[in-house]
């Protein structure tokens, strides 16, 4: 069973930045889209961006210009780099890996995100 294990979450202030990182216990991301999800209290789980497995990349609306996915097949690890952080952002981010019939196949734990005013 493959695993994702999150890092790089924590607190900061307003026009901050974090970058999230996602790495697997097995050689996936070449092979596979990933996405980056978050949940704020109260809200549902909603993508905020994805990547293709032809490099394509897609963002929320909310997060356009302000977030960048990547990844480094050789290090097997996906990132989110979170710029120009607004207190909205705060929320647990959630990795995801290989896009299956319905929905991604692999999960992250959560890593949690707070942007203070």
């Amino acid at each position: 069973q493959v695993q994702l294990v999150e890092s790089g979450g924590g607190s900061v202030q307003a026009g901050g930045s974090l970058k999230l990182s996602c790495a697997a216990s097995e050689s996936i991301f070449s092979n596979c889209a990933i996405g980056w999800y978050r949940q704020a209290p109260g809200k549902e789980r909603e993508l905020v961006s994805s990547r293709s497995t032809g490099g394509i990349n897609w963002y929320a609306d909310s997060v356009k210009g302000r977030f960048t996915i990547s990844q480094d097949n050789a290090k097997r690890t996906m990132y989110l780099q979170m710029n120009s952080l607004k207190t909205e952002d705060t929320a647990v981010y959630y990795c995801a890996a290989c896009y299956g019939l319905r929905s991604y196949t692999y999960w992250g734990q959560g890593t949690q995100v707070t942007v203070s005013s």
